[in-house]
Formats: C-alpha cells, sequence, structure tokens
C-alpha cells in the first residue's frame, strides 16, 4: 500500500487556504484578487503597512551595494542603527538577530554571563510569568512555560521558574539563591493582550535592585512604536537592564535585537556569543530607515490618536455585540478582543468578510494593524468586525428558535 505523500513544506503550521501576492499600505491582495484589510499586520510585523515606499528605498539601494559580509567584519549599518538605537532608549549596547526568538536568546545568555564574570556562577534562574511567549526555541519554551508549546520536546530545558503576572507575594516567594534575572513582556501578546500593572513593573525594579538580579523586558511585541511610544517601558516608569526587540523594527525583514545597559551587558566579550546573518547590510539598511520613521515628529502622536479612536470606536462595537465580544484589552494599537465565541471560528469568519485578524490566548483575537493606519481604515476595519459578529448573532438566534 502506498503512504501518503509528505508535504513538502513540514506541516507545523495550521494555516488558512489563502495566499497573498501583493500588499499595499494596510491591504494585502490574495491569487484571486480578492483584497483584505491587514488588521494582522504579519503578528505585528509590517509596522508601516506593505510595500512601504521608503522601506522598498532602502532595502532596494543596499541589495544593489552589499548583502552580507558575517560579522567578521566591521559593518557601518550596525554602527549606525546601534547608535540611533543607543541614543533613544536605555540602552549603551545592542548585538543584533535575525528574529525575536534570538533577541530572547542573546537575552538569557546575558543575563547567566553578567553574574558569572560578577563572581555568582550559581545565579543562572530567570523567573517568568504565567501566559508569556519568548519564542520557540528550547529555552524560549522553557521560558514561555506554556505546556502546548513543551509537550513532546523532552525535559524542559533548566533554569527557568513561572509565577502568576500582578502576583508580588507569589514572584517574592520564588526569588531564591539561583536567581539571575525577571523577565516579562510589558503586555502579553501571544497570552492574550495582558497589561501588567505600572505598579507592578515598578515593584519588579525594586525587587531586582534589593536582589542583585537583572530585570529583562520582552518588547518584541509591544515595543518600536505600537503601544503610541518608541518603547512601552517609557510610559510606565520602569527601566530595564537588557530588551528584546524585534517584529516592527524591521518593517517587514527579519530583524531582532537585544538592547543593554553596559553594566549588564559585561559579561559579553569576544567569543561568547554570534551570528552569521544577524545584523547584515540589508536588514540594517531597512531598520535604520524603519526607526528614523518611528522617531520622525508626528509619528507616535498619530498612532496615540488612532488607538485613542480605535478604542472608542471599539466600545461602540462590544455595546452593539455583546453576546459575541466581552471585553477591549491593550494600549495604542496592539488591542485585543475577548470574546463569548470561539476566536478560531471569529478569524475564520472576519476573513470571509475581507478582514485579517490574529488569535490569542483566553479566547482573544488580536488587532495590530500597521501604525500608518488612518481614522477612515478604523472605521473600516470596525465594520467588519461589525458585520463578522452579525454573523454571530444571527446564527445564536436561529439556533434558539
Amino acid at each position: 500500500m502506498e503512504s501518503a505523500v509528505f508535504p513538502t513544506v513540514l506541516p507545523t503550521y495550521n494555516r488558512a487556504d489563502v495566499a497573498f501576492v501583493r500588499g499595499e499600505g494596510p491591504y494585502v491582495f490574495a491569487e484571486d484578487g480578492s483584497r483584505y484589510l491587514d488588521f494582522g499586520a504579519g503578528i505585528a510585523v509590517n509596522a508601516f503597512g506593505h510595500a512601504n515606499p521608503r522601506l522598498v528605498a532602502a532595502l532596494t539601494a543596499q541589495a544593489n551595494k552589499l548583502w552580507h559580509t558575517s560579522n567578521l567584519y566591521r559593518v557601518p549599518g550596525q554602527e549606525a542603527l546601534s547608535k540611533k538605537l543607543v541614543e533613544n532608549t536605555f540602552a549603551d549596547t545592542v548585538f543584533f538577530t535575525n528574529s525575536g526568538a534570538e533577541a530572547c536568546e542573546c537575552a538569557f545568555k546575558m543575563a547567566r554571563r553578567y553574574h558569572f564574570v560578577s563572581g555568582h556562577p550559581e545565579k543562572f534562574r530567570i523567573i517568568t510569568f504565567t501566559g508569556a511567549f519568548h519564542g520557540r526555541t528550547l529555552a524560549g519554551i522553557a521560558a514561555g512555560g506554556q505546556e502546548k508549546y513543551l509537550e513532546g520536546f523532552g525535559p524542559k530545558v533548566e533554569g527557568f521558574d513561572q509565577v502568576p503576572p500582578n502576583d508580588i507575594k507569589a514572584l517574592e516567594a520564588a526569588i531564591g539563591p539561583a536567581t539571575a534575572a525577571l523577565m516579562i513582556e510589558p503586555i502579553q501578546g501571544e497570552g492574550g493582550l495582558h497589561p501588567m500593572t505600572p505598579e507592578f513593573l515598578r515593584a519588579l525594579r525594586k525587587l531586582c535592585d534589593e536582589h542583585g538580579l537583572l530585570l529583562i523586558f520582552d518588547e518584541i511585541q509591544c515595543g518600536v512604536g505600537r503601544t503610541g511610544t518608541f518603547f512601552a517601558y517609557e510610559q510606565l516608569g520602569v527601566t530595564p537592564d537588557i530588551m528584546c526587540v524585534a517584529k516592527g523594527i524591521g518593517g517587514g525583514f527579519p530583524l531582532g535585537a537585544c538592547l543593554a545597559t553596559a553594566e549588564a551587558a559585561k559579561g559579553m566579550t569576544a567569543g561568547t556569543h554570534g551570528s552569521t546573518y544577524g545584523g547584515n547590510p540589508l536588514g540594517m539598511a531597512v531598520g535604520l530607515e524603519a526607526i528614523t520613521m518611528v522617531l520622525e515628529p508626528g509619528f507616535l502622536e498619530h498612532v496615540r490618536t488612532v488607538g485613542s479612536y480605535m478604542r472608542q470606536q471599539l466600545a461602540g462595537l462590544i455595546a452593539e455585540h455583546p453576546a459575541v465580544f466581552e471585553e477591549l484589552r491593550g494600549q495604542g494599537l496592539m488591542l485585543g478582543l475577548k470574546l463569548h465565541v470561539p476566536n478560531t471560528d471569529f478569524v475564520a469568519a472576519a476573513r470571509k468578510h475581507g478582514l485579517l485578524i490574529v488569535g490569542a490566548g483566553e479566547n482573544v483575537v488580536r488587532l495590530l494593524p500597521p501604525l500608518i493606519l488612518t481614522e477612515d481604515q478604523v472605521r473600516e476595519g470596525v465594520k467588519l468586525l461589525s458585520d463578522t459578529a452579525a454573523d454571530f448573532d444571527a446564527n445564536r438566534k436561529t439556533a434558539a428558535a
């Protein structure tokens, strides 16, 4: 008996049966010409919309000059982009990666190495928080602690402890002689759009200072303007020692970064970490243009204004469809709707109406539109959400009849 042919693409994704061939601003177009309003932005990646002319120009100009040399040599683009990041954040230094998962790996190693060179090699454990997501590497899934990602991959990588978010007593109880750092997303994305309270984050900073620990922020999803400031920590009165960045920093080009203070990074000397592709000239050219755009006058103000307008519109949506929507979560243009109906069904139904959204934990759908979104496009998106919700209202009424 002949066996079924195994897919040529490893079947680890539950993909929707639609393929996109072109994008323009907040819209993407499928093979059959159908247009979709993209409120997922490639999971918060396409922060400047699809085929942004400035990013295309930056990438094309660099592609015509030089693609790759490796980190055996100076990369001028790394020097320029790191300077831009250092000038506009808490950080003194930057390590460039290709992804958020790699940025997290750098942070894990940096925290452990910091204590090693400080004379405390016994300090290697990192406390993370229930519902977290820190990537799909073996260490990343151990840090996230979610069983659905850990199952079947053997013993969990040692050195990570989870406690509930916003529970200071549980956190204090978890800190021990081997604790090296605390790592947290200021707003959990994949976990269900959970903002951490400023009070809790300030308490984390205080505990780190008292116990000689490093504070790591994962701003892979909430950073680079998505919450209305360059990075979310700026709104919280809390400064981390290490910060993981990706997604929006490349505007669609694979790019990540691990930012740190000079003190936190003191153990990361030559040979302790590396990447063949990380910080390549193509990524640096796009990243530098992306960060330049975010920091231009008016850009972040636009995100705050449109984000506030979107919240108002979504509040009306919830009131209009109380049997479908439970509550609104998030900040800026990182928003989530907790549902009474299955979020997987709602995502699929919204796609049929021409709207792309992303699922999250706790039966939430994420709304992560490009940061260039206009108020007209907000209204268009909310109308499509309302049309989708109306389908569920109608089905419920039919079932009750």
